[in-house]
């Protein structure tokens, strides 16, 4: 029986030692500046991207996976005998998901040896998703057995996020000037989820320190009476503060695992530095 390998795309962001312990492959997004196109977390760093990024005037833009870039990740799997399970952002939010299948119609053979999955996710919500079927893959597990888990991830994981500032919504078009000029006079932070692919408003509270705790607090919600609470912290250029909050949140819901994670630059253009978010996975 074939090993599977396991690809997924850069904004899932899981911390390197992660990454080569269970040897995932990544496949970089793109984000564009300028006239300049990087590799997200390849030729561009997230401390290097959120420091541009908060003194530019010229606002990134991001673009999917190329197929290029899939078909060599794709053959490198295969050359080394083995199946390849494909894990990406969600397809609602990238066109990363579509690059995999038109990597795979151009592969010359070895088509039938790839299966790919819509996590319907991106940080560490995919982040998880990604983790538990690579662990799965890690100890045998066949192409089925990494789909019926993907499925089952799906349905036990969530993210939720606090933006610093408005302005990077509303650069890439998530909010109107109105509710901008709104929520930047009222000091309101947004709390927002992903929800059936989609990134969609959960709450908007005074003061970046009550969103914060309602975000654990709706972690206590969705793991309360759970088992194998595993969670995650995304942060963008704010580590101290990210790492506080997922140590508070681990505690109270007494996680059996920590995975301390940073926005990836293709994630990061559209929301911003000083992003603070919590994953969750449960029931894995």
């Amino acid at each position: 029986m074939s090993k599977v390998s396991i690809v997924t795309d850069s904004t899932a962001y899981l911390p390197k030692e992660l990454l080569q312990q269970y040897n995932i492959k990544v496949v970089p997004l793109a984000v564009i500046w300028g006239m300049d196109s990087y590799e997200d977390g390849v030729d561009i760093q997230p401390d290097d991207f959120y420091k541009k990024l908060s003194t530019t005037k010229v606002s990134p833009t991001t673009s999917q996976a190329t197929p290029a870039n899939m078909m060599t990740a794709f053959n490198s799997c295969l050359e080394e005998g083995n199946e390849v399970f494909g894990m990406f952002i969600s397809s609602k939010l990238s066109g990363t998901y579509q690059s995999a299948i038109q990597a795979r119609d151009l592969l010359p053979s070895g088509q039938d040896k790839l299966t790919f999955f819509d996590s319907g996710s991106t940080s560490m919500g995919l982040g998880f998703q990604v983790l538990a079927v690579a662990r799965a893959a890690a100890q045998g597990a066949s192409v089925a057995d990494c789909q019926a888990l993907a499925e089952k991830a799906l349905n036990n994981t969530g993210v939720y996020f606090v933006v610093d500032t408005l302005e990077y919504l509303h650069r890439g078009g998530r909010i109107n000037t109105a509710k901008k000029f709104l929520g930047t006079a009222l000091n309101l932070k947004p709390i927002l989820t992903l929800a059936d692919g989609k990134i969609e408003p959960v709450a908007s509270v005074r003061t970046k320190s009550k969103a914060i705790e309602r975000v654990i607090e709706l972690i206590e919600e969705k793991t309360q009476g759970r088992s194998n609470v595993r969670l995650g912290t995304m942060h963008a250029n704010a580590f101290e503060e990210a790492k506080a909050t997922l140590d508070v949140a681990a505690e109270r819901v007494g996680a059996i695992e920590k995975i301390y994670s940073t926005v990836s630059p293709a994630i990061g253009t559209h929301t911003g530095p000083g992003t603070i978010g919590l994953a969750y996975s449960v029931d894995l």
